[in-house]
């Protein structure tokens, strides 16, 4: 690579720097930066290694993937960060290079990398047994709880408030079942609250988009699509309660923003909801129609359990912070520089 070309390209924060300086609250160290990259250029640094992190950014300590694949480096500790093993249970579900790439390369990078970082102690235990990876090596970091503007000071409970599903709509969201549970609650209820649902489409989504728009559905479901962070707000205040029947999380960000929003919560008892979630929702088996159908039937009408829920969620809510999670982070930085060393001792 040209040096004209390094110096076009815009940096973003990457990871820890040791290099001796001060940094308010680091202990000592500093943050390195490192450049963004094309997609083509990502493809050819990480299948043809013909860049390493040092190359790119000069001297670094620590190099973090967002993703599960290593970043290759000469002498930088690696990183990389893994929220669930769907992609090797389900990857006829998957697509691109999370089809492609994953299943094949995710469980040898994971243990080779000098530390795992993933969101739940659920995916922690997954990477043991499944992965093989070491149990010192993993670290289970979840993330705080948003700070909103207006919500989380009490109860988030509009008598005629709509029901909120947050995410992509894909097969693992267990869409379709979401779909059937609502066109019963419309068959016993006909002036039941609104479902709507918010987020990005995945191509198997179509089938579902279509079926909003025919009855018995028509008129009481809705798709808007993606949302951001303001949106997210507004039908937060909007919602009577949110529902996530996932087949598996990973952990489940749509329900702590939920609990923190002070809005009730029903959810599947798969993947990590349980521990998100703990004993402040609603937890059903995800392909149990008659269970979900009476959970929406009662959360629609019974004010006093509706604000029972809220109020559990913004306490269990209060156990996710920022600051915890930034400390586990660095904590896992810190280990990952040392095995590096030891490892070029």
């Amino acid at each position: 690579m040209r040096d004209s070309d390094k110096q076009r390209w815009p940096r973003q924060y990457l990871g820890w720097k040791a290099t001796g300086e001060s940094e308010p609250g680091n202990g000592g160290t500093k943050l390195e930066v490192w450049p963004q990259m094309t997609r083509a250029q990502v493809e050819e640094f990480r299948y043809f290694k013909i860049f390493t992190v040092e190359q790119l950014a000069g001297d670094a300590d620590i190099v973090h993937a967002a993703h599960p694949l290593l970043i290759p480096a000469r002498r930088a500790a690696q990183v990389v960060t893994i929220h669930d093993l769907f992609f090797l249970d389900h990857p006829e579900r998957t697509h691109g290079e999370i089809r492609r790439d994953y299943p094949a390369l995710a469980p040898d990078h994971a243990r080779r990398a000098d530390a795992v970082i993933t969101s739940s102690e659920y995916t922690r235990t997954l990477l043991q047994a499944r992965l093989g990876v070491a149990a010192d090596r993993i670290y289970c970091c979840p993330p705080g709880a948003p700070a909103w503007n207006a919500l989380g000071r009490g109860a988030t409970v509009p008598r005629d408030g709509h029901f909120l599903f947050l995410g992509t709509l894909e097969p693992r969201k267990n869409i379709g079942f979401l779909l059937d549970v609502f066109a019963r609650v419309i068959e016993r209820l006909p002036a039941a609250p609104r479902l709507v649902l918010a987020g990005g489409a995945a191509p198997e989504a179509q089938e579902w988009i279509e079926r909003m728009a025919r009855a018995p559905l028509a008129g009481h479901v809705k798709y808007i699509g993606y949302t951001g962070q303001s949106d997210r707000e507004r039908l937060f205040a909007d919602a009577r309660a949110l529902v996530l029947p996932s087949l598996d999380e990973g952990f489940g960000l749509p329900a702590l923003e939920a609990m923190s929003a002070g809005v009730p919560v029903l959810a599947s008892n798969r993947g990590a909801l349980p521990e998100v979630i703990a004993n402040a929702g609603v937890l059903l088996d995800p392909e149990d129609l008659d269970g979900w159908v009476a959970a929406v039937t009662r959360v629609s009408h019974d004010d006093r359990w509706a604000t029972e829920l809220a109020c559990s969620g913004l306490e269990r809510a209060r156990a996710f912070t920022w600051p915890a999670t930034a400390r586990r982070v660095r904590d896992a930085y810190v280990d990952a520089i040392a095995r590096r060393r030891e490892r070029a001792a």
